[in-house]
């Protein structure tokens, strides 16, 4: 048997040859007919002969040059015919040209009718437009005797499948069902919210109406998965699709490029699953283009925390944008060397890349680090970041967190650094933890530095999905263990963004900022973590609370239902980005923070022999005014605009 290329090479010879052969026919007729009316003078056979050479050589040459002999004919369109003839129109206008310009001075006894080339041209589209619907009929013939032959041959068993989407998009995946390249499947209806498809047929398939009633003609008809397949599918109407036929415990996939989210040009279609982030409930952000991008190309740019979910994130995106070197600085060298490796098989020499190992906490190696490498631009990613674990060892958040940044801020200024930001978090806003607490005095650090020759800028944005530490993976693993899922409460709500968003805020921000600006992202609507439980479960195959329990175990130490991302009594500002706001609060002086470090430095120390210091809570909550007890903004949660927000 011919291989495929060969085989393909072998059909494009033939319909040339035929092609030509009904070029004759229609020429050979033309003769013929014209001949049997003595009242006109008969061309030459010869002179005929050579205009019919000429003709055909024009025609098939304009039809290679726009590709008719390089398509498919029998998945052909509207836009492949009209070209078809097209191409034969101009073949005929050059072929006339040609003839009675050039050859006529060379027989000057016979000047060739405008006639022959009209009706000959015409007269050969018509017949090759003809051959190709009657190709296509008979290509549809046998592919439909094929077809039948392979639902023969296909196990009786297969999985029964719903079209949600009766458009083009669905019809190509019922004909990619039906054809045998999911062999596992078996349509059996389209869903479509197009009055005038309903009660139709498409693809031999049935077209029913989307509303409640069709969820119950799932169940009856034993649907077990449901695809979606519709053109222009955006994140907020997946996820309505995904939340209405949830209700069916049919598992639901989508039928999508894999670069819709990217803004590139779409790719192939393909069956895949639905995806956490597909529920996000907005559109994916992409922020980091233009101007932001070059503004990294041939820069210093140094990532503290580089080895961490974001720190990792900005390094890759950095390193897109051909920075003159990267420094990847992180104390835990596991993930410094996984992303040193990434970055090193990918990138190969074309990027500079350091890899430090060393801790914020230590200002001395720090020192040495700014004085040897002279990094330009600086993202502060390292911090410690769950909330559990630093409530019960305070210490060790505000020797990281905040002396940590004070310690960096520092040597970025004493190096001449052009710009440093901050990585900061919603729990910062009006903190109930100690976690939030130190991150907020982060950005006061950062925002106390408005005289600095470097442009010092903080970014806050909520949880990030899939993230270290994130609840997403702690779901996962819960699910893949058989359950329960655990939740600290049902009311809970939290702000998510993925990763590569968070990680192109914050360049963005670095791009645009000037000093002291701390910059703030509109996330759109909280998510309850509830909601994201259920979900989560859905998209494993099972059914919450009957498959996969899911269990409250009551809130953490300083953890409360809301985040908020702003405080309330500041304003804001837009930037060129309507989705980037910064918040402008009165920072405090370098004289003033340097008074609340000395408090924070003095209780660590009276601290040091102690694990978990009810001290430094004390003082923390002197000063950071913001700071509040969990109960007290619990107490009063379903009346904060967040929690609104999320019920809408």
């Amino acid at each position: 048997m011919l291989k495929k290329p060969l085989r393909m090479r072998y059909r494009k010879m033939l319909l040339f040859l035929f092609d030509i052969f009904c070029f004759s026919v229609v020429a050979a007729l033309y003769y013929l007919t014209t001949n049997l009316d003595a009242s006109i003078q008969p061309t030459p056979v010869n002179h005929f002969l050579i205009c019919c050479a000429v003709l055909l050589a024009w025609i098939l040459l304009v039809r290679i040059v726009t590709g008719t002999y390089f398509k498919v004919w029998r998945y052909t369109n509207t836009n492949s015919l009209l070209m078809l003839v097209i191409s034969d129109t101009l073949g005929g206008i050059f072929g006339a040209i040609t003839c009675k310009v050039i050859l006529a001075r060379l027989f000057i006894d016979s000047d060739p009718s405008i006639w022959l080339f009209i009706v000959v041209a015409s007269l050969n589209a018509i017949l090759t437009l003809v051959s190709r619907f009657v190709y296509r009929i008979v290509y549809k013939y046998i592919d439909g005797i094929r077809d039948a032959s392979n639902e023969k041959k296909v196990p009786s068993n297969r999985i029964p499948v719903a079209i949600v989407g009766a458009g083009q998009v669905g019809y190509s995946l019922a004909h990619e069902l039906l054809s045998g390249r999911y062999s596992n499947y078996k349509p059996l209806f389209f869903i479509d919210t197009d009055g005038s498809k309903v009660g139709s047929y498409v693809a031999n398939l049935k077209v029913y109406p989307e509303n409640d009633a069709v969820l119950d003609l799932i169940r009856e008809q034993g649907v077990a998965e449901i695809f979606i397949a519709v053109t222009g599918l955006e994140d907020a109407k997946a996820a309505n699709l995904y939340h209405f036929y949830s209700r069916t415990a049919c598992k639901i996939k989508i039928y999508d490029s894999e670069m819709r989210d990217m803004g590139e040009k779409a790719g192939p279609r393909k069956l895949r699953e639905f995806s956490i982030e597909d529920l996000l409930f907005r559109k994916s952000i992409h922020f980091l283009e233009g101007e932001a991008r070059a503004f990294y190309t041939g820069k210093v740019v140094m990532v503290t925390g580089g080895g961490g979910s974001i720190g990792s994130e900005l390094c890759r995106q950095i390193a897109a944008c051909e920075p003159k070197r990267l420094i990847i600085l992180d104390i835990y060298e596991n993930n410094a060397y996984d992303i040193q490796q990434e970055l090193s098989f990918q990138y190969g020499n074309k990027l500079d890349l350091r890899v430090v190992i060393a801790s914020v906490r230590d200002r001395e190696r720090m020192e040495a680090v700014f004085n040897e490498l002279r990094p330009e631009i600086v993202f502060h990613a390292a911090a410690h970041k769950h909330v559990p674990l630093m409530e019960n060892n305070p210490c060790e958040a505000i020797k990281n967190n905040v002396f940590g940044t004070n310690n960096t801020a520092d040597m970025a200024e004493k190096y001449g650094v052009q710009k440093f930001i901050l990585v900061s978090t919603d729990k910062a806003v009006n903190p109930t933890n100690i976690m939030g607490a130190s991150k907020r005095l982060c950005e006061m650090v950062v925002q106390c530095r408005k005289d600095s020759k470097t442009a010092f800028a903080a970014v806050r944005f909520g949880n990030v999905l899939g993230s270290n530490g994130s609840v997403i993976p702690l779901f996962r693993k819960q699910i893949e263990q058989g359950g329960p899922v655990t939740i600290t409460d049902r009311r809970i709500i939290r702000y998510f963004m993925t990763i590569p968003e968070a990680s192109q805020l914050v360049m963005q921000a670095g791009a645009m900022a000037k000093s002291g600006e701390l910059f703030v992202l509109d996330m759109g609507k909280p998510v309850p973590i509830y909601d994201l439980a259920v979900n989560m479960i859905r998209l494993s195959g099972f059914v919450p609370n009957q498959d996969i329990e899911i269990k409250e175990i009551g809130l953490r130490p300083g953890e409360k239902l809301y985040e908020e991302l702003l405080m309330k009594s500041e304003n804001l500002d837009k930037t060129e980005n309507n989705l980037i706001f910064i918040e402008r609060d009165q920072p405090l002086t370098r004289e003033e923070l340097q008074a609340k470090l000395n408090l924070l430095s003095r209780v660590v120390k009276e601290t040091q022999g102690q694990v978990n210091a009810a001290e430094i809570k004390a003082v923390v909550k002197q000063v950071v005014p913001t700071f509040r007890e969990p109960e007290e903004v619990n107490r009063n949660a379903a009346d904060s605009d967040e929690m609104k927000l999320s019920r809408k």
